[in-house]
């Protein structure tokens, strides 16, 4: 399966997941996890799906090779989201009811760490760099900021009411938050972690994306059914996009072009065409909708071809060497 992309959908109410194809945006499996399945994140090589469940109080590993459920993980107390550093190592659980956060050895799926956080933690997303975890607390409308070097919370920033979820943008210069009580996202720029902006959304913001690029931030508004689309450059909602019944996650593809919208109501997923923001296709997945991830690309590896230097002639010569066998 790693030579085309997947998306991989959680679906709360039947305790599985529906793996999309999005070379045709066909579902193509369904694969049965824990209860209440929410958050779900690829590892960046391709191999596993960790899918939280909430109910449980459990991760489900997928492999995603051939989609099996190779292990489950217990972490804390209604677990809600997961993100996973960039360099593959360590999962990172959003525990809601505990006002923790889990970090997973993925290497043994083992629970190396606890952190304490804020009240009611939900969305969590990783700087590129790998440094710092930011942890959104839905209950005290704040962010925790973890150095990931030790797992110590180095920094708390007061954002909007309800914070939910959070994006990073790929140059790691600032950190996008849904507030889903005030119709809000707030910009916090790294550096010094500090609020810059404030953009008002549509009703009850909730999943929010950053497109590969860098230039726009994509928000579910659960309670009009709409996707915001924010323009970095100046922070101003540029579309407004309907989609389907309480749109609840989102996610963007490798190169850019499509956004995958879960809609917790009518059990589908809105395909966004992002050169134009329209709706191209609608995908009927399984009840309850939530999470949702797509597989990355993987890039190939490199191997310098050897070079072969030769004088004739006093004149220096260089040749690729190429096996032709």
């Amino acid at each position: 399966m790693s030579n085309q992309l997947f998306a991989y959908v959680a679906n709360r109410n039947d305790n599985d997941v529906s793996v999309i194809r999005l070379s045709d945006n066909s579902v193509v499996d369904t694969i049965t996890v824990g209860n209440f399945p929410e958050g779900i994140a690829i590892t960046p090589n391709n191999e596993f799906a960790y899918v939280v469940n909430r109910l449980g109080g459990t991760v489900s590993v997928i492999r995603i090779s051939d989609n099996t459920v190779v292990d489950t993980v217990t972490v804390g107390n209604s677990p809600l989201r997961v993100a996973i550093t960039p360099n593959g190592q360590f999962a990172y659980v959003t525990n809601l009811n505990d006002g923790t956060v889990s970090v997973i050895r993925i290497s043994d799926n083992t629970v190396v760490d606890t952190v304490t956080v804020g009240n009611g933690p939900s969305g969590v997303a990783i700087t590129p760099n790998g440094q710092f975890a930011y942890v959104t607390n839905l209950a005290d409308d704040t962010v925790s900021v973890i150095r990931l070097s030790d797992n110590t919370v180095v920094d708390t920033i007061t954002v909007g009411d309800g914070p939910t979820e959070v994006a990073i943008t790929p140059n790691g210069q600032f950190a996008y938050v849904s507030n889903v009580a005030d119709d809000t996202v707030s910009v916090i720029r790294l550096s010094d972690n500090t609020v810059i902006d404030t953009i008002n959304v549509g009703d009850q913001p909730v999943g929010i994306a950053i497109t590969p690029n860098g230039q726009f931030v994509y928000v579910t508004n659960s309670n009009d059914d709409t996707v915001s689309v924010i323009r970095i450059s100046d922070n101003t909602v540029v579309a407004t996009i309907t989609v389907g019944d309480q749109p609840f996650g989102i996610a963007i593809t490798p190169n850019g072009q499509f956004a995958y919208v879960t809609n917790f109501n009518d059990d589908t997923v809105s395909v966004i065409q992002t050169s134009d923001n329209t709706v191209v296709d609608t995908i009927t997945v399984g009840d309850q909708p939530l999470g949702i991830a797509i597989t990355p690309i993987i890039q190939p590896i490199v191997i310098p071809l050897p070079i072969l230097k030769v004088t004739v002639s006093n004149i220096e010569l260089t040749a690729i060497v190429r096996d032709i066998n």
